[in-house]
């Protein structure tokens, strides 16, 4: 190498069109590309690390959005669509016979081939303006008849709890796949910093058969994760400061934790990314959740309005007022569990219709009721869905006399708030409500329609997973256009 400076200047290659940059003036108009680059750089490198910071930052909707959240009141079990929402009088009139073959065939988990049809002995009656038809099994529910649109035509792919759960939570059959929440969170984001995007509130009698996965995130980054709450007074432990620890040295101990975890993050590693950002949400959730979970601040005549301090609403009533808080204080997504543990603990009557649904809708009419009242007077039910369904129904037929077997060729589910019309019914099953016929709907065309509700469009929220981008709709659903 030569040992002229100047040489370093020169060109490489003979015939190279090149000469030296002679002043400042020239230096920097040479360079000007390149300080841009240099500052495009930077600047992406900010975007992604604000990015990594806050990966639930709130995102703008596809299309105009009718609500903001949604709150999922999960029936687990599977309610009897004729003996709540869906009116059966020929089923009456042909109790204890053999079903006529007319209606055709379907498979059963535990129903023999001998078995004999079952009337309700439930009475319907038309509420509200519009006139809907609902059980006695729901009197304070259909005081709120204005605000239902109840689909009366749903059916899903399988007659099994953990499949058919697994389908009502995800779109699919299987575990593995994201949930709605995890979907509608990763899509919108959160509208709090201080409390969790996506939150489920099991029921304290146990698990369910598709267990915590059917509520996960699958293959979405854990950020998307859902917050489970515990049963009872204390749906999260740890709230308070330990004794003798202040704020402002919980908040020291944690930018050191977080300054030490970014020394070694990589972007790409979500499971970190979300590990960080739950320690930073679990210390807001110390600074602003107790008020959450103290409802010695709601009036009287509020907390009489979910049954909370009677029994049997008290535990449903609770966990629906704190479904209100969460949505009220901007949490995207709130799944709210009746039924846990084994079989009769849910809505799942394979014994005795009687008994098993006037205990479950005892548990949580009132409740359900009040959350609605309670949502509409504080202007929160326009821009709140709320969505209430099991798995799948029950079966026509008796099981064991006088129970009914899980049944998913037609069912009823219903959606209120969020844009939704209300006062009227969609679909209809056949005559003895065993089949829908009548403008059917499946899962999956109620998640396009929550979805949509949401301002998502079911073809551009999507994820790329093993080389398909998948989505929560799987295949394509149908937005249930009469109720929007």
């Amino acid at each position: 190498m030569s040992s002229d400076p100047q040489n370093l200047f020169t060109p490489r290659f003979a015939g190279e069109h090149s000469r030296l940059t002679r002043t400042r003036r020239e230096f920097f108009r040479d360079s000007f590309c390149g300080f841009g680059s240099v500052a495009l750089a930077s600047l992406l490198h900010q975007q992604t690390a604000r990015a990594a910071a806050h990966p639930l930052a709130a995102r703008k909707p596809h299309q105009r959005a009718k609500a903001k959240s949604v709150i999922f009141l999960f029936m687990a079990g599977g309610p009897s669509h004729i003996e709540t929402f869906d009116p059966k009088p020929l089923l009456n009139k042909l109790d204890g016979q053999v079903r006529p073959k007319e209606f055709g065939e379907a498979k059963y988990q535990f129903i023999k081939s001998d078995a004999r049809l079952l009337g309700t002995k439930r009475t319907f009656t038309k509420h509200g303006v519009s006139g809907l038809e609902i059980s006695d099994l729901f009197p304070h529910t259909a005081r709120m008849a204005d605000r239902l649109a109840v689909v009366r035509s749903c059916y899903g792919d399988q007659v099994v709890h953990s499949a058919a759960q697994y389908e009502v939570m995800t779109g699919r059959v299987v575990p593995g796949f994201p949930s709605m929440g995890s979907w509608i969170t990763y899509g919108l984001g959160s509208e709090t910093e201080s409390l969790p995007s996506y939150v489920v509130m099991p029921d304290p009698k146990g698990a369910l058969e598709a267990g915590q996965p059917m509520y996960g995130n699958g293959f979405l980054p854990a950020v998307y994760q859902p917050t489970m709450f515990r049963p009872g007074n204390r749906p999260v432990l740890n709230l308070n400061l330990p004794e003798g620890i202040t704020l402002a040295q919980r908040r020291r101990t944690l930018d050191l934790i977080r300054y030490l975890n970014e020394t070694h993050l990589d972007p790409r590693d979500e499971e970190f990314n979300a590990r960080i950002n739950a320690y930073d949400l679990a210390f807001k959730m110390q600074t602003e959740s107790p008020k959450l979970f103290d409802f010695s601040k709601e009036s009287r005549a509020t907390l009489n309005l979910y049954g909370i301090g009677s029994e049997p609403t008290n535990d449903y009533g609770r966990r629906c007022l704190m479904a209100r808080m969460l949505v009220e204080n901007g949490v995207r997504f709130v799944c709210v569990v009746s039924g846990g543990g084994p079989g009769n603990m849910q809505w799942d009557a394979h014994g005795d219709i009687e008994e098993n649904h006037l205990r479950k809708a005892a548990e949580t009419d009132l409740p359900v009721a009040g959350m609605l009242r309670d949502l509409e007077t504080r202007g929160l039910l326009d821009e709140t869905l709320v969505l209430w369904g099991g798995e799948f129904g029950r079966s026509p037929e008796a099981q064991s006399g006088r129970g009914r077997d899980h049944h998913n060729l037609g069912f009823s589910m219903w959606l209120a708030g969020g844009g939704i019309k209300g006062g009227q019914t969609v679909g209809a099953t056949d005559d003895i409500g065993l089949r829908a016929i009548e403008s059917p709907v499946h899962f999956r065309d109620i998640h396009t329609t929550v979805l949509h509700q949401l301002g998502l469009e079911q073809n551009q929220l999507t994820y790329p997973h093993l080389g398909r981008n998948e989505r929560l709709t799987f295949v394509e659903g149908k937005v249930i256009g009469q109720i929007v």
